[in-house]
């Protein structure tokens, strides 16, 4: 049925959810696991009373920022092969999450994205956006998402 799932996780309980559920149907599929976490890149200020951090410095804020993420894609391999599932342990470096994890399914040749919603409304949803919703209507594969 599926042949290699993208799970795309921040790290959170709710983004726990989706590997179980990913770990599972890929393990019932016979399927690939490819574990995605998305780093930001460090914010560059360009306003009048931003701080500005030396290069050195915002290279080792983004090198914290990449080892934590690896860590998480690591936690999830190590328990997809628990479970019989080969998996990759993916880290991206993005500012926009939607289009890295769009991009991911493609570099990958995933046949099906698997992963959280938040489920935020109204205002919440107008400031943080929602990246499911953009996976949703720009993904050319299948989505399945978890509440």
């Amino acid at each position: 049925m599926y042949q290699r799932i993208l799970v795309p996780t921040d790290g959170s309980a709710l983004s726990k959810k989706a590997i179980t559920t990913a770990v599972a149907l890929a393990q019932l599929c016979g399927a690939e696991l490819v574990a995605l976490k998305v780093v930001p890149r460090y914010p560059q200020s360009y306003f009048e009373g931003g701080i500005a951090l030396a290069p050195a410095d915002i290279k080792q804020v983004e090198k914290t920022w990449g080892d934590a993420g690896q860590a998480i894609v690591d936690a999830v391999k190590k328990a997809a092969l628990a479970k019989g599932v080969q998996t990759k342990a993916v880290v991206i470096r993005s500012d926009v999450v939607s289009d890295a994890i769009l991009a991911a399914a493609k570099k990958h040749q995933c046949d099906l994205v698997v992963m959280a919603s938040h489920g935020r409304k109204g205002i919440k949803r107008l400031l943080l956006g929602s990246e499911t919703q953009h996976v949703l209507t720009h993904a050319n594969i299948p989505v399945l998402v978890l509440k």
